[in-house]
């Protein structure tokens, strides 16, 4: 009753008087256009996935040199293995194998400060840094002095420095120099690259221990000097992991490690008491 006594000007969904202004996209009832183009005619067979997400993104088509060091980029953190996500993507989807969607969902979830999210914390620890500075560096020794710095002050805080350290590559990450040498025959090494491997260098005299540079860590490097947003980083790595994730459910329905992971833990649990003199516990009557 109420809806029937609304007049024109103020009846939801007419449009009228209302403005929602995207460069995305909209479609009609013969066409879709998507950043400007027609998505059947001139974007189909003719634009790679990896292009259409930096484009997406960044807002304009990027360079042959761009889309291959995004593309390695995407690549290098597409899957790491049996990961805290991709074991969540593979006990959900065997809890509810009728949805694909939450089990990638749960697996995206876990992108965080020690999986996957540690991409964007180094984009943005080297954003900051860079921010500080009148004049970038012209050498390796001009680096070297502006990473001690903010090596130095990020120890002096008690903050880590996302990017060094890997939970199973010790020595060296094997996508590290990939990374950096894709970048250097592009001409897209940049003041992120540089001072991410200037870090390298010089961590061990603040921290007196060396420690490698993680995969993650250089891809936000990477990715940051491709011009993309600090603050969006995350957004790359869990739009790789996606693929990673959906290459674990896979073959998790053609092995169900997934529901074996799930009866070792529950066999192997064990029932602890609860501590009466636990503070949380509640007092005795």
């Amino acid at each position: 009753m109420a809806d029937q006594e609304l007049s024109d000007e103020k009846r939801p969904g007419d449009g009228k008087g209302l403005s929602f202004p995207t460069s995305i996209g909209t479609s009609d009832a013969d066409k879709i256009r998507l950043l400007g183009q027609d998505l059947a005619a001139d974007l189909m067979g003719r634009v790679g996935f990896g292009e259409l997400a930096f484009w997406l993104v960044a807002g304009h088509r990027p360079t042959p040199a761009q889309v291959r060091v995004f593309e390695a980029v995407l690549v290098a953190l597409a899957d790491h293995g049996f990961t805290p996500t991709a074991i969540a993507a593979r006990v959900t989807y065997q809890s509810a194998p009728e949805s694909l969607q939450g089990a990638l969902a749960a697996g995206l979830l876990g992108g965080g400060s020690r999986f996957l999210g540690v991409t964007e914390d180094s984009g943005r620890f080297l954003a900051a840094t860079l921010a500080e500075l009148t004049d970038a560096p012209t050498d390796d020794a001009g680096w070297d002095e502006v990473a001690l710095g903010a090596v130095t002050r990020a120890r002096a805080e008690r903050r880590l420095v996302p990017g060094l350290g890997h939970p199973v590559h010790k020595v060296r990450d094997p996508r590290t120099p990939v990374l950096i040498a894709l970048a250097e025959q592009e001409g897209l090494r940049g003041p992120h690259l540089r001072l991410f491997e200037a870090i390298g260098r010089v961590h061990p005299q603040v921290l007196g221990r060396t420690l490698p540079l993680n995969g993650a860590g250089v891809c936000g490097a990477a990715l940051a000097d491709l011009g993309l947003p600090p603050e969006l980083l995350r957004g790359f790595a869990l739009l790789a992991r996606a693929a990673g994730l959906l290459g674990h459910l896979a073959e998790e329905r053609r092995t169900g490690v997934g529901m074996e992971i799930y009866r070792t833990v529950d066999r192997n649990a064990r029932y602890v008491p609860p501590d009466s003199a636990d503070p949380a516990s509640p007092a005795p009557s």
